[in-house]
This record gives C-alpha cells, structure tokens and sequence, in this order.
C-alpha cells in the first residue's frame, strides 16, 4: 500500500492561479465536462482541442455516447475561445465516440491523435487537419490500445508514436498496462514496437502507466509526461461515480534523441499530484491529474496542459532546466 502522504507536487511545479482555464462555462454548445484536451501552437496561435462530455449528471451518464471534441483557440495560451461547434464526431454503427484528442504539429501539419470507442474495442486513431474543420483519418489501431501521442519530429526518418495497450490475458488478467513505443513510415502503418517504460518501475503506481502529452525537444533529450495511476480498494464514493479507487498523478522523463526507447533519466517521484479543490475535492472523479498538452517556449518555460477530476482543464508551468534536472537528478 501506497503512503501517498510521502508524495507531493514537485517544487518545480506553478499552477496557474486562474485555473481552471477551460470549463462548460466557457463552450457556446452543451457542455458538462471538459478536460483531457490536446494543445499545440498552430498557425501562430495557440489550438486546443478538447473532450466534452455533455449529458452527464452527478447521478451518472444519461447517454454514454453523448461526447464530442471541441476546439478552441488563445493568442497566450491562457484565455481561450471556443468555436461554436464542435468539430469532430465519430459514430454510427460500428463506431461510438471519439475522445482525448492530443495535438502534434509536423513539419506545418496539425496531427491529432484521439481515442475511439467501438462495437469491438478501444482504438486509437490518427488524423491529420489543415484548418482545424476538415480531419483526415490516417490510421486506427486493433483493439485495444489507446494514449497515443506523436513526436512532433521524423527521428532516423520515421515517424514516432508512444502508446499503452491493453494486454490484459497475458498480464494476469488485470490492469498492468505499459508505455510503449511505435514506427512508422508514413503515420499510415505502424510497427517496430518497443517497450519504454513497464508499470513496475514507477514507484508511484500499481495499476497502470501511459503517454501523456506529447514530448518536447530539448539538448537533453525527448522531454515528456507520462500518467501513472494507483488503486486503493478501500477506497469508496469520490466524485461523481458510486465508487472510484483510482488516483492519477504524473510523472516526467527524458528520452534519447536518437533512440528514444532508452530513458536518459526519470523522476523517481511525481511531478504533478492531485492537491487543489478543481483535482481533489470536486469533480465527476476525484484526485485525477492528466496532462495531455506541453509547449516549450522560447524563454524556456514549459506549459503543461491538464484535464482534472475528469471536469476542467487546467494549467501549470515550470522552466525547463527545472523539469530536465528533475529527471537527471538521481543519475
């Protein structure tokens, strides 16, 4: 069992003291919770696209398929316009909801990468979007993976993508999900997996572990987040759920620039733990903190983009030195 009074936000960690800096409040159509979203710099303005889930009610789901993906766009990252609409559904027979996008740009190209919802298990998918109205599906993973995020650079000539499948059968028959890593030619067929990162090697979790935000480029290495996630059986109602025993934080590493499957180093404790009333104390799950956005600027700050208690979308920032040093620091 976990002493999870033993870990706490890294000092190196700011929270934006406006948070939540995306809410229902803020999306012209129905909305409920939104979170989870995806951030780039895209066309020189700051993109997020963001999961809206819009019929839920503290008693639970009214209609499980009842979410949607927005975009909004901010000239500082910080104050945010949403588009009147959303702006990309996936349903109908087989298919019943995309959600959790997360933003790459690639040589000019904005690349979403999403989860989706089907009659015959969880995919990831990827598209590629020139106006952010119109996505072209490039590619749909076999069940069951999902997390999927894109480097935002070809390394040795390929495509790189880090991702979590499911293997369930083969792990005991529960939750000891990883953090692997994907090649590709051409973002249309995928393959050269490796495992980067196993669940029982961060002190911090005893469920599962997975991608995060996407990675940034620093002379260090890939610098990127990851999710690790911890359960406690004796733990009951928290949010919206009648029962919910998980508790996400996040973690940072480094990855080789050349090779990114070797860590160059981890943070042995996590970055970000859920703490504040929007992450603890309210929200449809309680004590939940995943990033799935990270922007290097150029006067060396990084903002990292959180979706928290799965109900609002949240900001915190640190200075990359800060975050490399975390990670070099027990090498």
């Amino acid at each position: 069992m976990f002493d999870w009074s033993l870990y706490k936000t890294s000092p190196a960690i700011r929270r934006y003291p406006g948070n939540p800096v995306l809410s229902a409040k803020d999306v012209p159509f129905p909305a409920t919770l939104v979170f989870n979203a995806g951030v780039a710099k895209f066309q020189g303005q700051y993109v997020c696209a963001f999961r809206d889930d819009y019929k839920y009610t503290p008693d639970g789901p009214t209609d499980f398929e009842s979410t949607c993906i927005g975009i909004a766009t901010s000239p500082d990252g910080i104050a945010w316009t949403v588009r009147p609409k959303p702006i990309f559904l996936m349903g109908g027979k087989e298919f019943q909801r995309a959600y959790d996008p997360r933003l790459t740009v690639i040589d000019g190209r904005c690349y979403m990468c999403f989860a989706v919802d089907t009659k015959h298990g969880l995919r990831g998918g990827i598209a590629a979007t020139d106006d952010l109205e119109h996505f072209e599906i490039l590619h749909l993973t076999l069940p069951d993976d999902r997390n999927l995020v894109l480097f935002p650079e070809r390394i040795g000539g390929e495509y790189v993508r880090l991702d979590r499948p499911f293997p369930v059968y083969s792990r005991g028959g529960i939750d000891r999900f990883d953090l692997w890593l994907s090649r590709s030619p051409d973002l249309r067929f995928w393959g050269k997996s490796d495992l980067v990162l196993a669940v029982e090697d961060v002190a911090f979790a005893n469920d599962k572990i997975g991608p995060a935000a996407p990675p940034v480029k620093t002379k260090h290495g890939w610098l990127t987040t990851f999710h690790a996630v911890d359960i406690d059986r004796t733990r009951g109602k928290r949010g919206w759920e009648k029962v919910w025993q998980k508790r996400y934080c996040a973690g940072i590493m480094l990855l080789d620039l050349e090779d990114p499957t070797r860590i160059v180093g981890k943070s042995e404790v996590p970055l970000l733990v859920p703490e504040a009333p929007y992450e603890h104390d309210d929200g449809y799950a309680l004590d939940v903190i995943f990033p799935g956005g990270m922007i290097l600027e150029d006067s060396g700050e990084v903002k990292i983009y959180y979706g928290a208690a799965d109900t609002v979308e949240c900001l915190a920032t640190a200075h990359v030195d800060d975050l490399v040093r975390l990670c070099l620091e027990e090498k």
